[in-house]
């Protein structure tokens, strides 16, 4: 017992003696110096009232130190219920041992094992625990947890951690106790199993049509055959089942290990396959991968999910699916216009359905609607019209970029009660009723979440690239990113409706305006059937002096974006980008972003300032620069040459830093791919 109980003190007991030992040895070697050299009376008296202080001190830490050791051994006894037995084996436990205070992480005391585990001197409890464990926090000791979230790695080794406090009897605060339990093998065990958990891929070729269309099948076959060639050059140093299972798609079989390394390499095949060209269109894939389900099936249905993800959002990318969410990888690629009247077709025909079957049709397109919203919610209102439906827009008419488009259409007779609040909406809203969501496809964009989360009916009609949220449980969902604009979609469906729908003059300019502020007066991001849909509008009577007008701004929102235009600064040579820090319209932004765009050498705007007590990204592209990616990172969306982003609980300052990383990290994956593009395949 006697042992036990110096094995205890010699571990309690405070390692500070030493550096008083040193202290009194100086002191008195002084005063030795001092009589030898004769009348040095004050470096004597110096010396004497030096010892007496360190003398006083060594007392009171000697003190100290006693009430500490008491105090541990009352917590000891507390933590063991006083019985002897369970004292001793509390001080010898095996396990890494410390008593700590909680509130500064001051070491108290600690066993030999836990000496051992750290590598620290035997008197550890000199030191505080980030000292002897850096990236170690109490977080969950301090919140009343009894096991740290996750293991800690301490030298070769991981440690699960458990721990118990306790309210100190001598005014400490609270005492904690932390148990380290080696964890090593499991751990190991663990990252094997995680590492060769099977994962199911499969490619697409996404522009399968268009590369086969007008060449001959021995041109064909040498295509195809060439795609094979790539892609069991990217697989071939993996140990993975690859198998063409139709026309346009190979189903992979491998482990997580290998898809970390795809992961890593950033998916190369995406750029070697675009090496391929037929009729100078490059060839493009889309990768779907399902991880993390339950079985294959499962994880088969989530690559299939990370398929459609991909197609919908353009091609030209990977996509990894789990239980949760999704991930995304490349989509640096202008898309190609590559649609079909007859889903327009389709979808006209079942949305004839739907309202036929309806109460009433409410149409919601995003929050600060601007004028596609409007002028392809207006389509939709001439849709019901012509069925004989009643129909509303939702609107919030404090918060609009169309206000001046919303005026003009509630002048016209047809548009008497058409426009009704979010809330009035909620109140007229009933089981029968139809949602229609144009231009968004993602809910929490929605004008009222609460609406679309209430309705049991659901359309979607909207050309955005979809993001890792969109809404997933519509009854209709015609979803076109090649597509300019929601209003351009909208076009084709009222051409496909029976009875034909007559569009009002005032619908006519509200669906035209919503083409020419996506497409930027038809210079980006149009196709032939922009052309068409346009040409069908000013059929219709859409005068384009009377659009103009609804882009015309008061002098002050022009001084505004003169002024934001005017802090532009160019970063890495290609990119304008503008920090504001004073509340900025949200319109205004937009269009000053797309003033910079003007600049010889700009490639790519960004905007950051505050709204509504949010930081606001605005981004515009000439097309070179894909902005969705890279917003996507601050968990944005849109385009790839016009994109958005809101962030809350952020200063500008930290959004514009964030930015610039997530820039230089687009920039740094350019480099990779074109890197990787220009090796000889």
């Amino acid at each position: 017992m006697a042992k036990r109980r110096s094995r205890l003190q010699r571990f309690i007991e405070p390692g500070l003696r030493s550096y008083f030992i040193v202290f009194f040895l100086y002191c008195a070697a002084l005063t030795v110096v001092a009589l030898l050299d004769g009348n040095k009376v004050t470096m004597i008296v110096m010396a004497v009232i030096g010892i007496a202080i360190g003398a006083a001190e060594f007392a009171a830490y000697l003190r100290y130190a006693r009430r500490r050791k008491a105090e541990i051994m009352r917590y000891i006894d507390r933590i063991a219920g006083g019985v002897d037995e369970a004292k001793n084996a509390v001080i010898e436990t095996p396990f890494p041992t410390a008593i700590i205070q909680t509130g500064s992480g001051e070491i108290i005391w600690t066993n030999a094992a836990f000496t051992q585990m750290t590598g620290e001197r035997e008197h550890s409890f000199e030191f505080r625990l980030a000292d002897v464990l850096p990236d170690f926090s109490l977080a969950w000791l301090t919140d009343g947890g009894n096991e740290a979230p996750s293991p800690v790695r301490i030298g070769e080794k991981w440690y699960n951690v458990c721990g118990s406090t306790d309210v100190s009897g001598a005014g400490r605060g609270v005492i904690g106790t932390l148990y380290f339990i080696d964890c090593t093998e499991f751990h190991r065990l663990r990252e094997i199993y995680a590492a060769t958990r099977p994962v199911v891929g499969i490619i697409q070729i996404d522009n399968y049509d268009e590369i086969n269309k007008d060449i001959s099948e021995t041109q064909k076959s040498a295509i195809l055959a060439a795609v094979d060639d790539k892609i069991n050059e990217w697989t071939g140093d993996s140990d993975c089942v690859l198998k063409k299972y139709d026309r346009d798609r190979y189903l992979m079989l491998c482990d997580r290990s290998t898809l970390d390394r795809f992961i890593e390499g950033k998916f190369s095949i995406l750029d070697a396959a675009k090496q391929i060209v037929s009729r100078d269109i490059p060839v493009t894939l889309s990768i779907g991968f399902g991880v993390e389900g339950a079985n294959l099936r499962e994880m088969f249905g989530f690559a299939s999910l990370g398929i459609d993800m991909a197609l919908s959002r353009g091609g030209d990318q990977a996509v990894i699916k789990n239980k949760l969410n999704f991930s995304f990888y490349g989509g640096r690629t202008q898309e190609l216009e590559k649609r079909t009247k007859i889903r327009s077709r389709v979808t006209a025909n079942a949305l004839c359905r739907l309202a036929r079957d309806s109460s009433r049709v409410f149409v919601m397109g995003h929050k600060n609607s601007d004028l596609d919203s409007v002028g392809s919610a207006a389509g939709v209102v001439c849709i019901c019209r012509a069925l004989g439906v009643a129909a509303h827009i939702v609107l919030d008419r404090n918060v609009t970029a169309a206000r001046a488009l919303v005026e003009k259409l509630e002048r016209q007779p047809e548009y008497a009660g058409v426009f009704v609040s979010p809330s009035d909406a909620m109140i007229a809203l009933d089981p029968k009723s139809l949602l229609v969501i144009v231009d968004v496809n993602r809910p929490e964009v929605t004008e009222a979440q609460e609406l679309l989360e209430s309705a049991n009916r659901v359309a979607v009609i909207d050309h955005h690239r979809r993001a890792a949220s969109y809404i997933s449980n519509a009854a209709l969902n015609l979803h076109e990113p090649y597509a300019s604009s929601a209003s351009e979609l909208v076009v084709e469906l009222i051409s496909y409706i029976e009875p034909a729908p007559r569009l009002l003059r005032a619908e006519a300019e509200a669906l035209l305006a919503g083409i020419e502020l996506d497409t930027k007066s038809f210079t980006m991001r149009t196709g032939v059937r922009t052309f068409e849909a346009a040409a069908s509008l000013r059929l219709a009577g859409a005068d384009p002096i009377e659009i103009k007008r609804l882009f015309q701004t008061p002098i002050e929102q022009y001084s505004e974006r003169c002024r934001i235009t005017a802090k532009a600064t160019l970063y890495r040579s290609v990119m304008a980008t503008v920090l504001c820090e004073e509340e900025e319209d949200r319109v205004t932004a937009a269009q000053a972003a797309d003033e910079l765009l003007t600049i010889t050498g700009v490639q790519a705007s960004f905007i950051v300032f505050p709204s509504g007590g949010q930081i606001v990204i605005s981004a515009r592209s000439l097309g070179n620069i894909n902005v969705q990616v890279i917003l996507e990172k601050l968990g944005g969306g849109g385009h790839l040459n016009m994109a958005g982003a809101q962030i809350t609980g952020e200063s500008p300052e930290i959004v514009m830093g964030r930015l610039y990383r997530a820039i230089d990290n687009y920039l740094a994956d350019e480099g990779s791919a074109k890197q990787n593009a220009s090796k000889p395949g």
